[in-house]
């Protein structure tokens, strides 16, 4: 196995992770964004105002976008299987 190969596979892993995780961290952050200039303006500044929302927002993006990311991994996964195959065998 060449030093190539495994950072090829690391660097690809890091990509699959950001590509995965970027959707729902987004959705976070927008709705979090929101809810801080709802308090901004309104001046309430409940702590708790913002975590419900993220939850509920990040769960529908997950059922959203569950499919999609499920797709993403079990293809890195498949990759990497099959170079282990063609290296070993």
């Amino acid at each position: 196995m060449s030093m190539e190969f495994v950072i090829n596979i690391a660097e690809r892993a890091v990509m699959t992770t950001l590509f995965i995780a970027g959707p729902l961290l987004i959705i976070a952050l927008v709705v979090g964004l929101v809810i801080s200039i709802f308090q901004a303006t309104t001046q309430i500044q409940e702590q708790t105002l913002a975590f419900i929302p993220k939850i509920i927002a990040v769960l529908v993006g997950l059922v959203i976008f569950g499919p999609w990311m499920l797709s993403q991994i079990l293809s890195y996964t498949e990759n990497i299987f099959l170079n282990l195959y063609k290296f070993v065998g």
